[in-house]
């Protein structure tokens, strides 16, 4: 890991599943839970911007943030991504990413596909997550989402999104296009983690905006029905990024929940 003097305690890069992956950590006092941050599905570690350090701030707790492959600045996607793609992001590099960072049980905080894989993470290893705190999770395909991502590949080829995109990606056609595609694969229709759901046995939180353009509320209703006492935060006027576009609600609860947290692990 190295300086960055952007304010941030540490940023360097891991080798995980064979891939090298960028990461970022803010250090916060070390008996607190330590957060890991879990992108969306076009995001990075640079596209978390500040929240990251501002939720460092707020809770007092480390926090980590990465690039998974094919993302940021991490090594580049050299292949079509498969429907099972999220698993293996949950099955298999999370777990070498908290064994080789030293971390233990902690709160996870997803964001879209991001939050997929948490939920992957918490419903295969039940005893390795202290909590989950969901934003915009899918649990299922939708037709709304569907219909977005479908909306965003003409964005893509009829505007400057490659432009904006490239601010944050080392290619950003391959991650572009290793996210739309799979989403739009017929093969893809079928995907569903609501049995991951069904094993959690952590406290979480899930976060939405009541106007997200890529799910509805139905992603909710169905985690909570698999997780008993799961909280709420509908978030009003905000899309698919509450934690971006109204960030102080989205801190404030996630600072209450995370507080609620650091006693004893054990099922909400």
């Amino acid at each position: 890991m190295r300086e960055n003097l952007a304010g941030s305690s540490a940023v360097g890069d891991v080798v995980i599943d064979g891939k090298r992956l960028e990461i970022v950590r803010y250090d916060g006092d070390p008996p607190r839970p330590t957060i890991v941050m879990l992108h969306e599905g076009l995001g990075s570690v640079s596209l978390w911007r500040d929240f990251p350090q501002r939720i460092c701030e707020r809770t007092g707790c480390t926090v980590i943030a990465y690039s998974r492959y094919g993302y940021g600045r991490s090594d580049v996607l050299r292949e079509k991504r498969e429907p099972d793609y999220m698993h293996r992001e949950g099955e298999v590099v999370l777990p070498q990413l908290l064994e080789q960072l030293g971390v233990e049980c902690p709160i996870l905080f997803g964001h879209s596909d991001g939050a997929s894989i948490a939920l992957i993470f918490a419903g295969t290893h039940s005893d390795a997550v202290r909590a989950l705190v969901l934003e915009a999770p899918h649990v299922f395909v939708e037709e709304i989402s569907v219909r977005s991502i479908a909306a965003a590949k003409n964005a893509y080829a009829t505007t400057d999104l490659p432009a904006k995109l490239a601010r944050h990606h080392t290619d950003a056609g391959a991650t572009f296009y290793g996210w739309n595609d799979i989403w739009l694969d017929p093969r893809f229709r079928d995907w569903n983690i609501e049995s991951y759901a069904a094993r959690v046995r952590c406290p979480v939180l899930l976060i939405q905006g009541d106007a997200d353009e890529y799910g509805t509320t139905a992603q909710l209703d169905a985690i909570e029905a698999a997780v008993p006492g799961a909280q709420r935060l509908m978030v009003p006027g905000v899309g698919h990024s509450p934690h971006r576009d109204a960030p102080e609600p989205v801190i404030e609860r996630v600072a209450s929940f995370v507080r609620d947290r650091e006693g004893p692990v054990g099922p909400p």
